[in-house]
């Protein structure tokens, strides 16, 4: 059987996404933010025989992620998407979204996989004497500056919006460092919620690079999380990056998969 949930089962489901919190962050934050009752966001579940949850869909505006543990019905999470107008964006741990490929009506768009990794502990890393600051709303524009300064990141027109918002949700933060009041380097996290937290937006701005920056401040964003309880996640598919948050304590867990 296939439902549409409501806050009646927000315990049972945030039990069956729990048992692997990293990888189902953005359903968790999207949950514990927006709930089940707003206009842009739905999510299902299948059920087994003995009533016990086996699979989840979300919906968050366009954007769908499916999460299961063992087989499930993915022609009926198929139906369920295809009921919405395109374009629809799929995305979520790779050997489950790859079940939707052989379903030719969904016409998914380029495929994009990435290591998916996550760090529990504090112990690998270091502190440093760099001055690294918190940002607020008021350093939005910067946030933005720096990353439309490196060529790899692609921002979209609404992110001004979409970072005002997340930062005054509380699901998203970001540390700088910066000299003679430009921002020389950032990171920042999304999709914060109560037991996780994704790393992204780790960026230096070209002439300020080899310096350590961006680790110094990663070093700390680190640990203020860490602290706090919450597992820190991150999706990474450049082998360098790979090797620098390795070294920070970040262990692959499996791999990631978005379809655009």
């Amino acid at each position: 059987m296939i439902r549409k949930l409501t806050q009646n089962d927000h315990n049972t489901v945030l039990s069956f996404l729990s048992e692997e919190p990293s990888i189902n962050l953005f359903i968790i934050g999207d949950l514990e933010v927006f709930g089940y009752d707003s206009d842009f966001q739905e999510i299902w579940a299948e059920f087994d025989k003995y009533g016990e949850i086996k699979a989840v869909l979300l919906r968050f505006y366009q954007s769908f992620i499916p999460y299961a543990k063992g087989e499930f019905n993915v022609g009926k999470f198929v139906s369920i998407i295809t009921s919405y107008p395109r374009p629809f964006f799929l995305s979520g741990k790779s050997d489950i979204v790859e079940k939707f490929e052989a379903f030719q009506k969904l016409q998914l768009g380029k495929k994009q996989e990435t290591f998916f990794a996550e760090c529990k502990s504090t112990e690998n890393l270091g502190e440093n004497n760099l001055e690294i600051k918190k940002a607020t709303l008021d350093d939005i524009d910067q946030i933005l500056a720096i990353r439309r300064s490196i060529d790899e990141f692609q921002i979209r027109d609404d992110a001004a919006e979409m970072l005002r918002t997340s930062m005054e949700n509380s699901t998203a933060r970001s540390y700088f460092t910066e000299e003679n009041g430009q921002m020389t380097a950032c990171v920042s996290t999304t999709a914060e919620n109560s037991i996780s937290a994704m790393i992204v937006g780790v960026c230096t701005r070209k002439e300020y690079r080899r310096k350590g920056l961006a680790t110094g401040i990663m070093q700390k964003l680190f640990t203020d999380i860490l602290n706090e309880g919450k597992v820190l996640c991150l999706f990474y598919d450049n082998p360098e990056a790979g090797r620098i948050y390795k070294r920070l304590g970040f262990k692959d867990i499996g791999k990631w998969t978005m379809y655009r």
